[in-house]
């Protein structure tokens, strides 16, 4: 039994960052805006977890994968620079695709510790997994979630249309982040 091999896969964390890449994450409450506010918290997170795997799931109102748990920082780290809004997700707020997709990228990790970190900034409207669903799951598989709300309350600029050229309309329009929700999917999984 090659030991050394052993102890490397149980010892870290397995982590997955689920980030939410709706269209209102482009508003303008946090500077310059959600998306890119978040890039940078989830990049120093990164540098600060150095012996855990960490993968990437992005969710509007459907999930994917962006990158599996990987011990690899630089793979995880151009991953998150290149994070944007993305037209090839339908828009909305999928929090229960978000939350089975990273669930299903940790359910047979043999990491002694799995943890799914759950951002969003609002409230579920999209996807057809409730997030009360995929808390459950989580529950079983021994996945603490961590759930992260991005943005302030009070009012803030959301994109609300495209113009013709392409570019994003924006008007002030109050900041909504479903707060229960996030403290019930942690507390059933006995994150924070």
């Amino acid at each position: 039994v090659d030991v050394s091999n052993q102890t490397k896969t149980t010892r870290g964390i397995d982590i997955v960052m689920a980030i939410d890449v709706s269209g209102s994450m482009l508003a303008k409450d946090l500077k310059p805006n959600r998306m890119e506010a978040l890039k940078k918290v989830a990049a120093n997170f990164v540098d600060e977890r150095p012996n855990d795997r960490i993968g990437l799931v992005v969710y509007a109102s459907e999930a994917y994968t962006k990158t599996p748990v990987t011990s690899d920082k630089a793979v995880i780290q151009d991953a998150i620079n290149s994070i944007k809004y993305d037209r090839v997700l339908q828009d909305g707020t999928g929090i229960g695709m978000g939350l089975a997709t990273a669930v299903n990228r940790l359910k047979d990790s043999k990491a002694k510790s799995k943890v799914i970190i759950l951002l969003t900034d609002g409230v579920n409207n999209a996807g057809f997994i409730e997030p009360e669903t995929a808390s459950d799951i989580a529950r079983q598989y021994g996945i603490k979630v961590y759930t992260i709300g991005i943005g302030t309350n009070g009012m803030a600029d959301f994109p609300y249309a495209i113009a013709p050229n392409g570019q994003f309309l924006f008007r002030m329009m109050q900041v909504e982040i479903d707060e229960q929700l996030l403290k019930n999917i942690a507390r059933k999984t006995e994150g924070k």
